[in-house]
């Protein structure tokens, strides 16, 4: 990895990230019910658009892309908006799980996939906030 650059930048900036996003809200949908279901679901019973759009923002900056997500919503305080969903280890599975689909599709390999899994691991076990 480009030390100078961040993930965001080694990822090609926000349309792949958005991209990315996108794509983990869709397998989330298909392979992940339970985890699809915590989230607020439009019409159809899909994620619904706010989320997703939430979710690429706060995306786009902790890969150290433009922090739009801060200006808009504040600080992520990511443990404190999601203390009203149990996250255990079986949803943290199933985050990672459509994480990692996301990113095969859209090819991320190497040193930046072996740095990023190592990063949405850590996040995604620092969620938890329950037992089991």
């Amino acid at each position: 990895m480009d030390p100078t650059k961040t993930p965001f930048e080694l990822l090609g900036g926000a349309d792949r990230v958005n991209a990315i996003a996108a794509t983990f809200y869709e397998i989330m949908d298909r392979d992940e019910p339970a985890l699809a279901k915590l989230h607020r679901l439009d019409a159809e019973g899909h994620i619904a658009k706010e989320p997703r759009e939430k979710f690429a923002l706060f995306f786009i900056g902790w890969l150290g892309g433009p922090q739009d997500y801060v200006a808009k919503h504040g600080h992520p305080r990511l443990r404190m908006r999601h203390m009203h969903v149990k996250v255990d280890v079986a949803m943290r599975d199933a985050w990672l799980r459509a994480m990692g689909k996301a990113l095969d599709a859209h090819e991320v390999r190497g040193d930046l996939r072996g740095f990023l899994d190592r990063q949405l691991a850590g996040l995604a076990d620092h969620m938890r906030n329950t037992e089991g």
